[in-house]
């Protein structure tokens, strides 16, 4: 069995989230709840959960400064809550996991699931360190990243990539300082994830950095010389919104 707790300042919430982990979710033992940050912290403490679902809007605060005053923090974290806002990008960057109320019965399995994978791996507090990183600079281009590599997590700065190339399920991470980084996700994720006015999907196999950017060459669909000398095909129904972005 997996200890864990619910913070969330609703009791209907937390009600509704305790019956469906009994339902459906039979490897998770709810040790305790908590209705607010300070009430939380003393909960925390006291049990030692390997599992904490978190509600990021509370009383006299937020789920982030309750993060901060916790670390480092040892324990898996799913988020719940009712906004879709730029935290969740935030925590999306950080490898962490979101659910939006009212819970998906499936969502919710799936995010156990990740959760209990991950308990052992040892490297929540660096990534609760990068989700509170990328909280404190919200109006910055860069962004620090928890990305899963085949053994772990590799944590890299977006300022860092070059560019991402598709390897099957897989994305090869191209860095500055000319090494590759294996991810176990699909280039597609990325498109979603970085920065669209700082990364562009070039191709179906590509998307790349527009500062590591040397010279557009023109043609039917063109193509894209990189600072380092690699050369990317631009595919013609990406054309425009690639070049646009430099209008």
């Amino acid at each position: 069995m997996i200890r864990a707790v619910i913070i969330d300042d609703e009791p209907n919430n937390v009600e509704a989230l305790q019956k469906l982990l009994e339902d459906y979710c039979p490897s998770i033992s709810v040790t305790g709840t908590a209705g607010d940050l300070q009430t939380a912290r003393v909960l925390i403490t006291r049990e030692n959960p390997e599992l904490v679902f978190l509600d990021i809007e509370m009383p006299y605060g937020n789920a982030f400064e309750l993060l901060n005053q916790l670390m480092p923090v040892y324990f898996e974290i799913i988020f719940v809550t009712a906004f879709d806002s730029y935290a969740l990008k935030a925590i999306k960057y950080s490898a962490l996991d979101y659910l939006l109320k009212p819970v998906n019965i499936k969502e919710l399995q799936n995010a156990v699931f990740k959760a209990t994978e991950r308990i052992h791996t040892k490297n929540i507090h660096k990534r609760i360190d990068t989700l509170i990183y990328n909280m404190k600079t919200p109006g910055n281009s860069s962004r620090r990243l928890a990305l899963p590599t085949i053994d772990g997590f590799e944590f890299i700065d977006s300022e860092q990539i070059v560019r991402l190339e598709a390897n099957n399920n897989y994305t090869n991470i191209c860095l500055e300082n000319k090494t590759k980084v294996l991810i176990a996700k699909p280039l597609k994720e990325f498109e979603d994830l970085l920065d669209e006015m700082q990364f562009s999907r070039i191709h179906h196999s590509h998307i790349i950095n527009h500062s590591f950017v040397k010279k557009y060459h023109r043609g039917r669909g063109g193509y894209i010389e990189m600072k380092d000398g690699t050369r990317i095909e631009v595919s013609t129904r990406r054309k425009d919104g690639f070049l646009g972005k430099f209008n």
